[in-house]
């Protein structure tokens, strides 16, 4: 790979970052970047696919085509395979002819019937929250040489690092509306305390109570509550709004 391909192949990685809504958009463009990167290098059409563990969520798998995906998928099923091991080991793991290779039999028929011939899986490094491996997949032997796979690490390397920046940011944008949706629940709970104080003449110790006991009553979340409460008061006549448990 020439340095001007390396620096096009990043600047196309981080441009992702900002040009897709989510992590299975950025996955999905970067497996297309991927394919075309050891495509060049082999001189033959290689399919690529991802696959990303993070804790406590379920794992991502996206691909540059539907085959690829389908592959991996089945790999992930059986527990075996290149993919596999390369994420157990964190090195690169070479299938490099499924007809002689004795590795991982019932994972070798589904490729052989898939028409493929070679498979090289690329652990990326992300940290100790999350892994991923991209999985190449070659139409023929001896495509996987030595040169191609170095090709495939200086890839995966800059694939690392704009998957560690993009998944910095989903989980910041998370936080940021989980923070967001509790300011809002919070404020609807202390409008709807303000109108219980009103119309009971109470605190707001005591219009809070009056509020989760409605809640209990109902078997209402909290915040639902304090929400058809503000909103009932803002549409409704004054003399129809008195709320009390």
């Amino acid at each position: 790979m020439s340095t001007g391909d390396q620096s096009d192949d990043f600047e196309q990685l981080h441009a992702l970052i900002t040009n897709t809504e989510d992590i299975k958009g950025f996955l999905d463009g970067m497996t297309g970047f991927a394919a075309a990167m050891m495509s060049r290098s082999a001189g033959a059409e290689i399919q690529c696919a991802v696959t990303l563990h993070q804790r406590k969520r379920s794992a991502h798998i996206a691909g540059s085509s539907d085959e690829a995906v389908l592959l991996d998928e089945i790999e992930q099923r059986l527990g075996q395979g290149p993919c596999e091991e390369a994420l157990e080991t964190g090195k690169p793991v070479l299938l490099g002819d499924i007809a002689t290779d004795r590795r991982w039999p019932e994972y070798r028929k589904t490729l052989e019937a898939a028409g493929c011939r070679s498979v090289l899986g690329m652990p990326l490094e992300l940290g100790p929250d999350a892994a991923a491996v991209l999985n190449f997949f070659a139409p023929a032997t001896g495509l996987f040489t030595e040169d191609t796979v170095a090709d495939a690490e200086v890839f995966a390397a800059m694939a690392g690092q704009a998957l560690r920046l993009s998944l910095r940011i989903a989980t910041a944008d998370q936080l940021a509306e989980n923070l967001r949706a509790a300011m809002e629940s919070r404020t609807a709970i202390d409008l709807a305390c303000g109108i219980i104080m009103a119309q009971n003449r109470c605190s707001h110790d005591e219009a809070f109570e009056i509020l989760r006991r409605g809640s209990s009553t109902r078997n209402q979340k909290l915040h639902a509550l304090a929400e058809e409460i503000v909103a009932g008061f803002s549409d409704a006549p004054a003399a129809a709004t008195h709320f009390e448990d």
